[in-house]
């Protein structure tokens, strides 16, 4: 939920939209770099986007793919040590599978990085280098690594600290799952080739316990990622420093392309598995998010050991500072004062940063910024209700659970077949509800497997979110039957009055509703939705991790 990337999110028309888009409390989009004041100072533990998916990698569509970015805005040259995970972290993945905004099953990471102590001839000495690697890296537990990475998976059903725990093991029972060094450079890993070569041999397949039988195997990956998400954050930030151009006119739809973060890497949490194995009944709708939690103690040693990592002694509880399920919401969305506290909330609480949503601030900030333009487009329709039927229950008929509890997570119907990466929509639901003439006529959609229903790292969240926030989802169905579609209010799913807007890469819609009275009018015939940044541009792999090969360090 966090939301760091948001994006050029902006039009001058759609500059409101985009505003309340963002506000959505289960909002938009993106990710989370840095997006509160305490997780700016806990780089490692800083989760930047969640991604639930059925696997579209040929043979393995019966699975669910999960995958937690860690460590934002990581630079590739980023020596002598890069950016291991952190061994004093509790990092989680959570799924609820009934609806009731509480956590049924909990995926725990834990990491190791143990000194292997690696030292050279000088003189008559033998003396501890310096660096991480002591010559070429290619094979698995390389003898030239200086820090041998590892983690361990625990599958907690139930409440995450107080439920039934047990270990995903390798196939052959073994507990303890090797990480890959991050892309030190081509010298010592060869090139992205080579290097996604040594990767690939950290793919390790695993037994989870607990599941029905012949169900009960998948994948697991930890390393290093080339940044999927496609944003511009320079302009973005600098009060949507942006020429009106660039966003408004669809053949600019990727005028940020050199601006965006792909020379960036993250570190990514990927896990495969059987979606019978998380889904409870006959509803198949589960809803996901991660979370990194730290001890409630440490303590600062003056005089460090010898070793690695060993200026800090950790203790007490567990404590939740990071927390993750659509993106962009507590960036973007969440005021400055809560901020804090929304990263160490759970999603069964929700409802107490509701006000943020049904009365966002942001399309007002934006109204300062481009005085008389914005200020008049901002929805009046108070509060939104409309949001919150939108993001923190699902869209009745396609991910909504039988029985829920509002609450800000990622949904998706594990139902709904994937679809091979080529065909995938980039627009998710949205883009199909405008490719086959409106939410009546869903049964002829064939791409449903895409954000909101769930989030494929192809989906172009932002644009989606701005296509949502505009009305898109309900106004393009002249038959308003929104209850429906949405599984809202039909009477306030505000629309902001469009007569008509175009969606890059789609035909022009005609709007004849504004689905409901409250509507307010955006005072232009037409607008050309989408952020200046391309999701479908973003290279990616068309099998697990998914995520790309990472920037190496001396590129």
């Amino acid at each position: 939920m966090k939301s760091l990337r948001t994006r050029a999110l902006r039009l001058v028309p759609v500059a409101a939209a985009v505003a309340a888009a963002a506000m959505s409390l289960t909002s938009v989009q993106a990710s989370s770099h840095r997006e509160a004041p305490s997780i700016t100072t806990m780089p490692k533990v800083d989760g930047t986007d969640f991604y639930m998916f059925r696997s579209y990698e040929t043979g393995r569509s019966d699975y669910v793919t999960l995958i937690a970015n860690y460590q934002p805005l990581q630079d590739a040259y980023g020596g002598p040590n890069y950016f291991k995970m952190d061994p004093n972290a509790l990092y989680e993945i959570h799924i609820d599978n009934n609806g009731d905004a509480k956590e049924d099953i909990t995926f725990q990471f834990r990491f190791n990085n143990v000194l292997a102590g690696v030292k050279i001839p000088v003189g008559n000495q033998m003396v501890a280098i310096p660096l991480t690697q002591a010559g070429g890296v290619s094979k698995i537990s390389d003898g030239n690594l200086n820090v041998a990475e590892t983690f361990t998976v625990n599958m907690v059903r139930g409440d995450r600290r107080s439920g039934t725990s047990a270990a995903i093991t390798k196939a052959d029972g073994k507990t303890v799952f090797e990480k890959p060094s991050d892309y030190i450079g081509v010298k010592t890993m060869g090139n992205a080739a080579a290097y996604e070569t040594y990767a690939g041999q950290h793919v390790h397949n695993i037994k989870v316990p607990g599941c029905p039988a012949g169900k009960d195997t998948g994948k697991v990956f930890v390393g290093q990622r080339q940044e999927g998400f496609a944003v511009s954050l320079g302009p973005i930030f600098d009060l949507v420093n942006a020429p009106a151009a660039a966003i408004l006119d669809p053949k600019n739809i990727n005028a940020f392309a050199a601006a965006s973060i792909q020379d960036k890497n993250v570190t990514s949490i990927a896990i495969e598995i059987h979606k019978d194995c998380l889904v409870a009944g006959t509803d198949p709708v589960i809803g996901g998010w991660t979370t990194a939690s730290v001890r409630q103690s440490q303590l600062v040693a003056p005089k460090p050991k010898s070793g690695h990592q060993t200026s800090v002694v950790t203790g007490g509880a567990w404590t939740q500072v990071s927390r993750l399920g659509n993106p962009l919401v507590n960036e973007v969305v969440i005021g400055l004062p809560d901020k804090d506290a929304f990263n160490a909330s759970k999603p069964s609480g929700d409802l107490a940063f509701a006000t943020y949503v049904t009365h966002p601030t942001l399309p007002g900030l934006l109204g300062l910024v481009l005085a008389g333009k914005l200020d008049a487009l901002a929805p009046t329709n108070l509060p939104r209700t409309d949001l919150l039927n939108v993001f923190l229950t699902g869209l009745g008929g396609v991910n909504k659970p039988a029985n829920v509890i509002p609450a800000e997570m990622l949904r998706l119907n594990t139902a709904i077949a994937p679809v091979p990466y080529e065909q995938q929509n980039r627009l998710g639901v949205a883009g199909e509800v405008l490719k086959v003439g409106g939410a009546a006529n869903l049964a002829k959609a064939t791409d449903l497997a895409g954000f909101p229903n769930g989030r494929r790292p192809k989906d172009d969240v932002v644009d989606i979110a701005l296509v949502a926030v505009l009305g898109g989802l309900c106004v393009i169905n002249t038959n308003a039957d929104l209850t429906k579609v949405l599984g809202g209010d039909a009477t306030n799913n505000n629309a902001l009055g469009l007569n008509s807007f175009t969606i890059p890469g789609t035909t022009p819609t005609t709007l004849t509703s504004d689905c409901g009275a409250k509507s307010v009018p955006l005072g232009a015939t037409s607008a050309s939705v989408h952020d200046g940044s391309d999701q479908a541009a973003v290279p990616f792999l068309t099998r697990f991790p998914y995520l790309n090969t990472p920037n190496a360090g001396s590129r």
